[in-house]
């Protein structure tokens, strides 16, 4: 890792095409970090989220790939070493939820779910851990729902109860070589995707749980990682770190 900056370092950012990861990829570059845009559908933002970047003066490329199969995961790998190198930064970013009360939760669903958001965050961690560089940063993003007594997020929260899990065990493994890893865990965050299917009501209540009564900024979140992702990182390692403006 550099000192001050990010300036020579390569990062992974799965699910960045739009929302959370689109703003760690921007905020990464802006500190000189070569970003890995992945994407799995949304190939039309890829491209105009590494062409903002490029436009910029920073340094991006797009890699299509699917988190929740394995063989994905390790091309997304493959492909951004032989173009950029080996990576120093990984976000694991890509993430999907269902809501629904756990006992009307089909298996097929159940499967999805976790599917993405723990086995695509493990097989990306195992492969972080078998090519990144000494002195690397894994961040997890998980949420603040694994604190929080909410209906219908059961199968979700499961999965981001695991993420936290894996990432206290990997900050052990990969500690002797100074690769830190934490976890991020925002409160409800403005994106398209948070807004999808929600009332006017719904999204002020949710907001007000806040402290400071607002919902979260994608680059709320984005500024945290990036400091993670920097020097001043470089003693905090197995940690979740809430991101939530003072929510419960």
């Amino acid at each position: 890792m550099t000192s001050g900056n990010l300036n020579g370092n390569i990062a992974i950012i799965t699910g960045s095409s739009r929302g959370i990861g689109r703003a760690i990829a921007r905020r990464l570059a802006r500190d000189g970090t070569a970003v890995v845009i992945n994407w799995r559908e949304n190939r039309e933002k890829a491209r105009e989220a590494a062409a903002e970047i490029n436009a910029a003066g920073g340094r991006a490329i797009d890699i299509q790939g699917d988190v929740s199969v394995v063989a994905d995961v390790r091309r997304l790998f493959e492909e951004a070493g032989n173009q950029l190198g080996p990576p120093d930064i990984l976000v694991n970013n890509a993430g999907i939820a269902r809501y629904r009360p756990i006992r009307e939760v089909p298996e097929d669903e159940f499967d999805q779910v976790f599917a993405v958001n723990v086995k695509g965050t493990f097989f990306a961690c195992q492969e972080a851990g078998r090519r990144m560089r000494s002195g690397g940063r894994i961040i997890n993003i998980s949420s603040t729902v694994t604190r929080m007594l909410l209906s219908n997020y059961g199968v979700y929260a499961a999965t981001k109860g695991a993420v936290e899990q894996l990432t206290r065990v990997l900050a052990r493994e990969l500690g002797d070589r100074g690769i830190t890893v934490n976890a991020v865990s925002p409160g409800p965050v403005d994106t398209e995707l948070f807004r999808a299917g929600k009332t006017a009501e719904q999204i002020d209540r949710m907001a007000n749980m806040a402290a400071m009564g607002r919902l979260g900024e994608v680059d709320d979140i984005a500024d945290v990682v990036a400091f993670l992702a920097g020097e001043g990182g470089r003693w905090i390692s197995g940690q979740v770190i809430p991101v939530n403006g003072g929510m419960a």
